[in-house]
């Protein structure tokens, strides 16, 4: 019990990390110690799985797969998606600085700790880990799509979204504010629970997931040392995303009026800025930062403690 409301905490952790554009689950995953056995539990619902569980062999199947960690990880993400996407709606609307600043420190703390798994740095580990750092950049400087509610589209954005969501420093919410859903899926689909939008999409990330982790567990076993780089170099490269202050540029009409949707001017992109005067908000905004780096350094202490 102890152990499975540990990875129930953790889950939480990642499903919290999951709604916010530009915070990866997969980071928190990484950082907590459970993203290898979170990939290779994953990566065992199999066919062999599934004809375990067709001929009623509950216990071999529960072995076979891993079922419990897997049911308390992902427990804590659906209850943190359901139950913080309000929460953190009103926080960053209210607080963005804040907000930004913590986890621009808990990101920026995980580059130094997750880079220190790695055992060898090489020539091919940092080649590995400037690739991941610069893809990461590049999607940080796309332009965001429209809104889109085919069918099929939600599928795929499903099936991106928790490819990005494993991945360390790549957002699944990130890449929904890219591909023009993430308002309607992340906010407006949750919390009205619309299955018309919200089916497709889970359809979509159970297709992603399964397919993906096979792929990515062949690359922690065979290519250890450089697939930790690029997930290292994947975090470094979204830290642009997460820096607090941003100046907004929204879309903008033929006519040269912001595009309004849902209420609201579309966002196109953000340039990065530095603090204009350093009054009473940015000098919390740092003290916040700090906690956040601190945070991660806790939790890195408390691991080797246990």
């Amino acid at each position: 019990m102890k152990e499975f409301l540990t990875n129930l905490g953790k889950g939480i952790g990642m499903g919290a990390a999951n709604v916010i554009p530009g915070v990866s689950g997969g980071t928190i995953a990484l950082i907590t110690g459970i993203f290898e056995r979170l990939i290779n539990a994953i990566k065992s619902l199999d066919l062999k799985a599934a004809s375990l569980l067709l001929k009623g062999k509950l216990k071999d199947f529960i072995r076979h797969t891993d079922f419990y960690f897997l049911l308390s990880v992902f427990s804590g993400v659906a209850i943190a998606i359901f139950s913080l996407a309000r929460l953190l709606a009103f926080l960053f609307e209210v607080y963005p600085i804040y907000i930004w600043s913590y986890f621009f420190g808990l990101i920026l703390a995980s580059v130094y700790f997750v880079g220190k798994t790695i055992k060898r740095w090489d020539t091919a580990v940092w080649i590995s880990f400037f690739i991941g750092a610069s893809i990461a950049l590049l999607i940080t400087f796309l332009n965001p799509a429209t809104e889109n509610r085919n069918y099929l589209y939600l599928i795929l954005c499903g099936v991106i979204a928790v490819i990005s969501m494993i991945l360390p420093g790549i957002s699944g919410s990130f890449i929904l504010v890219l591909m023009g859903n993430y308002q309607l899926v992340a906010i407006e689909a949750i919390n009205s629970f619309d299955l018309t939008i919200l089916a497709p999409v889970l359809l979509g990330m159970v297709i992603g997931l399964i397919a993906f982790s096979h792929l990515l567990s062949w690359l922690l076993n065979t290519y250890n040392n450089q697939t930790l780089a690029v997930l290292t170099g994947f975090i470094f490269g979204s830290l642009g995303v997460i820096w607090p202050w941003k100046q907004t540029i929204y879309m903008l009409s033929t006519e040269g009026e912001p595009i309004i949707k849902n209420g609201k001017m579309v966002v196109e992109r953000f340039i990065l800025v530095l603090p204009e005067n350093f009054g009473n908000t940015e000098i919390t905004a740092i003290l916040i930062m700090i906690s956040g780096i601190v945070s991660i350094w806790l939790v890195e202490w408390l691991a080797k403690k246990k």
